[in-house]
């Protein structure tokens, strides 16, 4: 395992970080964790020299951090630094932090938190802690011994980005989307630098896109990965150009299957700041351009899925996100085609329906992860629409 330096604390960090928010499931309930094979996911890491685990009060409704506390037991937990993070959008009263808080130490079995997290942190919810004083009670916290390190996770523009780094002078890391398509989303590059030139680490999340850049591409997009001379996996592609950035501290993948951690431990292994070439980085550059022409996913809707077992209008519900992802960095496009989604697709139809049996996966001429897409979308769009509801609102 490589390791890499954490802002400017004296402790040098894996690489690569676990990231439980995507651990295996049974069925299509997300908080019905595969615990076994979960928990030999996350010892695999970090027998193999993952040192950073990252967790979330609300991940999997809940049970993500049940889960990892039972994977850092019989001495796991003296093996690693661990994450998570306070959900701002449930806390109303300060009296909040103090229970959720609690019960995520016991979610953990654990007496103290190394790395914790505001999570998800925007306008909105800056100044929420500002007006609860949730940094005074942190602090706290802090000087009780219960948390070692204060951070936040981001999903803002930049400016704000900016203003919550400068706004309080304790912060030892931050937490931002970052990956080849979104560069000059959210933080982007530029709160990148910036959060390293103050010395802070940067947790970098989504490096493969939520999964998306791992996905078999469109024939377009794979045309263009065949001209490589070094053959490397996509989903090692898209760690490697993270990894090539000296200010990133460390890269989380939210991994699924026990493939997909040895894969990923192995792409760390090789990680560095050069390890990708010119040729690479500019068919990088190449691939970025194809995939806002054509999309991420590569379902030509032949409907050989069809008919779906559970009736779910699997190559309508495809094209939309398809088009969701094409219109990256298009707020207003996108909830348009949120709300066509809800507007043209039943709900006996819907993608909650799935039942991962395999079947359509069996059937696609493209060989799609249509189940893990499925849940993608699902995810995505319920996010969303949550989102648009708020506006409406206000």
């Amino acid at each position: 395992m490589k390791y890499r330096r954490f802002g400017k604390l004296d402790w040098k960090v894996s690489a690569l970080g676990f990231g439980a928010m995507r651990l295996p499931i049974i069925g299509a309930d997300r908080g019905n964790v595969d615990e076994d094979l979960a928990i030999r996911m996350m010892r695999y890491a970090i027998d193999h020299g993952v040192n950073y685990l990252d967790t979330a009060y609300p991940y999997h409704n809940g049970n993500s951090e049940k889960v990892v506390g039972k994977a850092l037991q019989d001495g796991y937990r003296k093996k690693i630094k661990l994450a998570t993070k306070m959900p701002m959008r449930l806390v109303n009263a300060q009296v909040d932090l103090d229970k959720i808080f609690n019960e995520q130490l016991s979610r953990l079995q654990t007496e103290n938190i190394d790395f914790y997290l505001f999570h998800g942190l925007n306008m909105d919810s800056w100044v929420k802690m500002r007006d609860l004083n949730a940094l005074q009670w942190a602090e706290n916290k802090v000087e009780e011994g219960r948390i070692d390190y204060l951070g936040f996770s981001f999903h803002d523009e930049y400016e704000v980005f900016k203003n919550i780094i400068d706004g309080y002078e304790g912060w030892t890391f931050c937490q931002i989307l970052y990956n080849y398509l979104d560069m000059e989303q959210q933080a982007g590059v530029r709160g990148l630098r910036y959060a390293a030139s103050k010395g802070l680490a940067v947790v970098v999340m989504e490096p493969i896109a939520g999964g998306r850049l791992a996905v078999p591409p469109p024939t377009e997009i794979q045309a263009v990965w065949d001209e490589a001379k070094i053959k490397r996996t996509p989903a090692d592609l898209a760690l490697q150009w993270v990894w090539g950035h000296l200010e990133v501290s460390i890269a989380l993948s939210g991994m699924s299957t026990m493939q997909q951690v040895i894969e990923n431990v192995e792409s760390a292994n090789r990680s560095g700041p050069r390890t990708l070439t010119k040729k690479e980085l500019d068919l990088i550059t190449t691939v970025k351009e194809k995939y806002k022409e054509h999309g991420f996913i590569g379902c030509t809707d032949c409907g050989y899925c069809q008919p779906c077992p559970e009736g779910v209008e699997i190559p309508k519900i495809l094209s939309l996100i398809n088009e969701y992802y094409k219109k990256q960095g298009d707020q207003e496009a996108q909830q348009k085609i949120v709300k066509q989604y809800y507007e043209t697709v039943p709900p006996e139809k819907g993608v909650k329906n799935c039942a991962k049996c395999g079947e359509c996966e069996e059937k696609c001429p493209q060989q799609l992860p249509i189940s893990k897409l499925l849940e993608e979308t699902n995810f995505i769009f319920e996010t969303d629409r949550i989102a648009i509801r708020k506006l409406a609102k206000v």
